[in-house]
Order: structure tokens, then C-alpha cells, then sequence
């Protein structure tokens, strides 16, 4: 709706509006999760409910506020904040087993999900707890993926802050080595180095980090290139302060905001990564839970029988992809205006 038309609403009715939606969204969100359908239907009664209640909420605070607030990124920080809290103190939580098949064999399989109060989401083929399994399985996500995205910002960074400041012989052989990397397609480098490597965490963020440092290399040189012609630079190197004290005093705090906000996006992409390699029984490996090769159980015609086998780990996956797309977005639109616009 145009903004001209929607400012033109009154206060009473964009309320009203508001609430209306609101509690319809929440009305079919909890029929979606309660109601004894199957799971397809279900599903979609859920997503149309949180959609729905998202839209109600949005016009009830503007009809309140009478302003524009982009509720989206505090959704996308709320999830996150509750998944990492969740899967920091999975140990202590009051989960159910989650790799233990030996303790899980008078357990019930295949559970579905929002059906019983022991396994909120369901249980899997061997009876391990499927709400356990996604949160031990954001542990390994999360902490592989940030661990190889800060290892990639911190490298990449400092190798284009170099090359974006001494430019001339360095900077082309860093150019050439960052393009050579660049040349080899993601996937395939991934799963040329995982199968020459042993499978295991450590490994895991090896691989992904190297694939991080090409991106960072050429962020972190661009902005060095045109923080580099500031005045300030000019003004230190005039009062005799040396290359490393100026690349570290003046050029690494303003090229590390755009970095920061990059490596918020590169985050999903290496989360995606991690769980396609593990899919593929090339990343970490059962009994370990992560959601890629939870969702590698649904292999062998379980997906027909069973879609929640999928549809759960999935749901995690797709959640916190698209949270850390929408943050990195926000991010790069505030400390890196020409990256976001291109």
C-alpha cells in the first residue's frame, strides 16, 4: 500500500485493522499446530498464520506510533536470539535424548510433530528427539559457521588492507590469488577439500573459512583503495607515523564496518554450506547431529511416509538463513551503502 494512501487512514481504523489481523493470524497459526490434519495442511495453515499476524502487527504499531517500523529485522534478531540462547544452554535444558540410539530403543519412531508433550517436534527413525537433535544440530551450525567466517573476515581483511594500500606488485599477486580462488566454483572446491580432508568440526571450518577469504579480500582492498585518498591518511603519514601504524590506526577501524556487515551475510551462506556438505555424508557425520544430515535421514522413500523428517530440520535451516540475510542486509545499507546498492 502507497504511503500516501496508507498515511491518509485514520488512527481508529489502522488499529482496528491491526488487531483484526492479528488475531486472525494467531487464530489460524494455532489451528495450524493443534488441529488433527495432515501435515501438509497444517503447515500452511501456520505459515498463513504467522504471515497474517506479522501484517497485523506491523499496522497496529503504525496505527500507535503513526510511523513506519520495520518490524522484520527485530523478528529475524528475536529467533536468533532465542536459537542461540537455546542451543548455548541445550545441556542444561530438559531435552530428550538426541544421539543415543542405545538409549532410545523403547522409544516411539517417527513421531510427528505437535502431537505429543514428551516430543514437541517428533522423534526420528530411531526414537532420538527431533527438537533436541535441531537444537545440538544449531550448535554445530552456528559454531562452525561463525568460527570459519571470523577466521576468513580476520584473514581476508588484513590481506586486502595490505594490498589495497602498498597496491602495484602486491596488489597483483594478491589479485591473482584471490581470482584463481574465485574461478574454482564454490561446491567443488568444497567437496575437493572435504574429500581429501578427514571429516570433523575442526576440518569443517578450515574449508569454509578458505572459502571465505576471496570475498573479504576484495571488500576489505576496495575500501582500503578509497579510505586511502582521505585527508586523514594524508594528515598521519604527514606527521611521520609508519605504514603498519597507519593501516592499524586508520584504515582497519574504517574498513572493518563493511567487513562486519558482509561477513553477517556470508554467515547464511556458509550455514547452507555446512549443511549440504553433511547432507552429502561429507561434512560431519552421524551419529553428531546437524540439520544437514537430519535431513539426509528422509533418504529412502522416508520423505513420502514422513515429510516432518524434512519439513523440522528444514524449517530451522530456512529460518536462520533467511534471519542472517535480512540482518547482513540491514547492515550493509547502514556501514556499506555502495555494496548494498549494487
Amino acid at each position: 500500500m502507497p504511503r500516501e494512501t496508507t498515511t491518509m487512514i485514520p488512527r481508529r481504523r489502522l488499529i482496528s485493522l491491526g488487531a483484526g489481523l492479528t488475531a486472525v493470524g494467531v487464530f489460524l497459526l494455532a489451528l495450524g499446530l493443534v488441529a488433527p490434519l495432515i501435515v501438509a495442511v497444517r503447515v500452511l495453515l501456520a505459515l498463513a498464520g504467522v504471515v497474517t499476524a506479522f501484517s497485523g502487527v506491523s499496522r497496529l504499531v503504525w496505527g500507535l506510533r503513526r510511523q513506519r517500523v520495520d518490524l522484520l529485522p527485530w523478528v529475524c534478531l528475536a529467533w536468533l536470539s532465542v536459537l542461540i540462547v537455546a542451543a548455548v544452554l541445550a545441556p542444561a535444558l530438559p531435552l530428550k535424548e538426541h544421539r543415543d540410539v542405545a538409549a532410545t530403543l523403547l522409544e516411539p519412531v517417527y513421531l510427528e510433530p505437535l502431537r505429543y508433550y514428551d516430543h514437541p517436534l517428533g522423534t526420528n527413525g530411531a526414537g532420538l528427539d527431533m527438537l533436541a537433535r535441531c537444537l545440538y544440530g544449531a550448535r554445530t551450525s552456528l559454531a562452525v559457521s561463525l568460527l570459519a567466517v571470523t577466521i576468513g573476515t580476520v584473514l581476508g581483511g588484513a590481506i586486502g588492507v595490505i594490498a589495497g594500500y602498498y597496491r602495484r606488485g602486491v596488489e597483483s599477486v594478491i589479485g591473482v590469488l584471490t581470482n584463481a580462488l574465485l574461478a574454482v566454483p564454490p561446491l567443488i572446491l568444497l567437496i575437493a577439500l572435504s574429500t581429501l580432508l578427514e571429516p570433523s568440526i575442526r576440518n569443517m571450518v578450515l574449508v569454509l573459512s578458505l572459502l571465505t577469504v576471496p570475498s573479504m579480500i576484495r571488500l576489505a582492498r576496495a575500501n582500503t583503495i578509497s579510505f586511502r585518498q582521505r585527508e586523514f591518511v594524508f594528515a598521519a603519514e604527514a606527521m611521520g607515523a609508519g605504514r603498519l601504524r597507519i593501516m592499524a590506526r586508520e584504515l582497519v577501524p574504517n574498513v572493518l564496518p563493511p567487513l562486519l556487515s558482509m561477513a553477517v551475510v556470508v554467515i547464511s551462506g556458509l550455514i547452507v554450506a555446512e549443511a549440504s556438505l553433511s547432507f552429502l555424508g561429507l561434512g560431519v557425520r552421524p551419529p553428531e547431529p546437524t540439520w544437514g544430515n537430519m535431513i539426509a535421514e528422509a533418504q529412502g522413500g522416508v520423505l513420502q511416509k514422513h515429510p516432518s523428517m524434512v519439513l523440522v530440520p528444514g524449517a530451522f535451516l530456512f529460518l536462520t538463513v533467511f534471519a542472517f540475510n535480512v540482518l547482513g542486509e540491514k547492515a550493509q545499507k547502514r556501514w556499506n551503502p555502495r555494496s548494498a546498492a549494487s
